[in-house]
């Protein structure tokens, strides 16, 4: 799954066709249109396809008695507030409600595109949606056995979030990297399964930060999906 130019997809795809990876990307999903990314799979021969959150949203809040009419007959929001841990009990109870069930809306078209392939492992390379526990437990059918792997711009536990390099780099840090992690309920505090570091160096602007990490990640992501075919993360 991803949202934008799909780097570390086309790491992962290259990874497959040399023999660095045991496994076959079986498609590439997308929360926005006309990215770079689903231009990469095509070219390779992937099948594609897209969930507009965006829209989805928007229809969401534009008419929310549609929300019921639209969330998956199995949705329960009592069991997926209470397994949440995206957002604290600060939070405006309404909003998190909405949050939870206009995303469920698009995870269960998500869920349809996907549940024909019959996939092992569910990777997210650059995919900029948060998904809730309604939609890891059905990816997750096995408690025991995660199946969603994801890669963060950051050494966690520290700097979740969508701008890990930003924050690595304004904070001072002399050492940024990336992780590559299973998804549970909260954000980016999933089980870590790699880690790759780098040294920030006097005079480093932002950019020169993340295209350390970028290199990082395009070795790191392939690696990391390679432990998971060799049933080394159990």
């Amino acid at each position: 799954m991803i949202s934008g130019g799909g780097t570390n997809l086309q790491a992962i795809i290259d990874g497959c066709a040399d023999g660095r990876i045991d496994a076959t990307v079986v498609f590439t999903g997308s929360d926005t249109p006309d990215v770079k990314g689903l231009d990469r799979a095509k070219k390779a021969g992937i099948d594609t396809f897209v969930v507009d959150y965006r829209k989805i949203i928007k229809k969401c809040r534009e008419s929310p008695e549609e929300i019921k009419s639209s969330l998956p007959s199995d949705f329960d929001l009592v069991t997926v507030r209470e397994k949440q841990s995206l957002m604290s009990d600060d939070h405006n109870p309404s909003q998190v409600d909405f949050f939870l069930q206009s995303r469920a809306v698009a995870e269960k078209m998500l869920l349809e595109k996907i549940e024909h392939y019959g996939i092992d492992l569910l990777v997210l390379a650059g995919f900029m949606r948060t998904l809730t526990p309604y939609f890891i437990d059905r990816i997750n059918v096995d408690p025991n056995n995660k199946r969603i792997m994801n890669i963060h711009p950051a050494l966690l536990p520290a700097f979740p979030g969508t701008d890990g390099y930003g924050d690595t780099f304004r904070y001072g840090c002399k050492v940024g990297g990336c992780t590559v992690h299973f998804i549970d309920y909260g954000e980016d505090t999933g089980p870590i399964i790699g880690q790759r570091a780098f040294q920030i160096e006097d005079g480093d602007t932002l950019d020169d930060v993340k295209k350390k990490g970028l290199a990082l990640e395009w070795e790191l992501y392939p690696a990391c999906i390679q432990k998971f075919a060799d049933n080394l993360l159990v």
